[in-house]
């Protein structure tokens, strides 16, 4: 499985735009709206996703995502504008997103959408695709709490292993540990369903 694409998103900054951002950065300092709105414009999307992926629900991500940018835009003065905004940011939004999930034990039955039926889908198809999205969402279940998040967070947001390091505030070696271990796991846990697929 590859990380996902984003062509959509704003792509990391380089040097000039780290010097952009930083200028933008130095303007929400001195109270420019129109300065932290862009900032919320380029880490927006993103955000909403990871927070979806944290929480698994709309509104409580929506919910996430304003106070994660409050949050920052209350604790800037102490950040260091020498340093990337993106993954400072994210490292608050994860933060407080896992607080978040851990005070609302969101509900197994939120956690994953129901995903439109393809045009006259066949009744067994659907149930078929329906058992294999159950079958995903179990052996994702039974990971670990920081397995399930660094797989979605590095699968399903693209990010780089170093990001999560960062965001998460442990060392890359262990971000990679972990993912491979989750990844064994997963495979482990759903070989029955690849080998019953091939049956047919």
């Amino acid at each position: 499985m590859h990380p996902a694409e984003h062509s959509e998103e704003t792509p990391p900054p380089g040097p000039a735009d780290a010097e952009s951002e930083s200028a933008l950065l130095e303007g929400v300092r001195r109270g420019n709206v129109e300065a932290f709105g862009e900032i919320v414009r380029r880490y927006q999307r993103r955000a909403l996703a990871i927070s979806y992926r944290l929480l698994r629900h709309r509104e409580d991500a929506e919910d996430l995502v304003q106070e994660a940018f409050l949050v920052a835009l209350d604790k800037l003065d102490s950040f260091d504008l020498s340093r990337p905004f993106g993954p400072w940011f994210f490292r608050l939004l994860v933060n407080r997103g896992l607080n978040a999930r851990r005070a609302r034990d969101v509900r197994a039955t939120d956690e994953l959408p129901d995903l439109p039926a393809a045009d006259q889908e066949s009744p067994l198809r659907h149930a078929e695709r329906a058992e294999l999205r159950a079958q995903v969402a179990a052996a994702m279940d039974a990971l670990s709490g920081r397995q399930r998040l660094i797989v979605q967070l590095h699968e399903l947001e693209g990010f780089t292993g170093p990001e999560i390091a960062e965001m998460l505030e442990i060392a890359p070696p262990t971000v990679r540990w972990t993912l491979h271990m989750a990844r064994k796991r997963l495979r482990e846990a759903l070989a029955p369903a690849r080998e019953s697929g091939t049956d047919g």
